[in-house]
Order: C-alpha cells, then structure tokens, then sequence
C-alpha cells in the first residue's frame, strides 16, 4: 500500500483517538493529562501501535494503559464512526517514555558540558 496513504491515516487516527480520548472516554484510571505521542499504522491496516504518554508515576501510567485497553471495543467504534475505512485496525496501547528519555539524555548532556555544578 502506499506509504503516504498508511501516514495520512495513521495522523487522522492519532487526531481523532486524542479527541476519544480528552472528551468521550469516562474510565477513572485515565488521569486527564494522557496525550497520543504517536500511531504507526501497518501497511496492511490490520493493526495500529499506538504511544500514550502519561503525566504520572508508574502506577498511573500502567493503570491508564489497561483502561485504554478495556475501552478499545469503545474506541474502535468511534473511530468507525468518523473515519471511512473499509476495516478498523486492532488497535495496540503501549507506553511512550520518549519524553522522560530525552530528559534523561538532556540531564546527561548538561553534567558534560557544566561538570561540577
């Protein structure tokens, strides 16, 4: 399939999952701080990673993590909704820590540059 179509996509479920995700979903384990970080769609469509990136401690995370995976019937209905795709990709929740390893990088780069402050 074309790569260009596979992105267009991916960027419109990751537009519309973020909207499910800050207004429709109403699960108690998702704090309101949870951002979509990135959705990478097959070249088949036959399924979507998606990064969530959680403002919490461990707990936290993972227990948004396992409420956005027991809303996915929920989610994938509404992204039917307002997407046309012929089939909805199964969708699969995984924690981004892309945000804390940059920070982690930056603090490593700062002890080199600036040693003994």
């Amino acid at each position: 399939m074309n790569n260009r179509r596979v992105s267009r996509i991916s960027e419109e479920i990751k537009k519309e999952l973020s909207e499910i995700i800050q207004y429709k979903l109403k699960d108690p384990r998702i704090p309101p701080i949870t951002t979509v970080s990135y959705v990478d769609v097959t070249r088949d469509l036959s399924f979507a990673n998606i990064g969530i990136s959680v403002l919490g401690n461990e707990e936290e995370k993972e227990n948004a993590i396992e409420g956005l995976k027991s809303s996915e019937g929920f989610i994938k209905k509404e992204l039917g909704n307002r997407l046309k795709l012929r089939a909805m990709p199964k969708l699969i929740f995984g924690l981004d820590e892309s945000i804390k390893k940059g920070m982690e990088m930056q603090k490593l780069i700062n002890e080199v540059n600036h040693p003994g402050e």
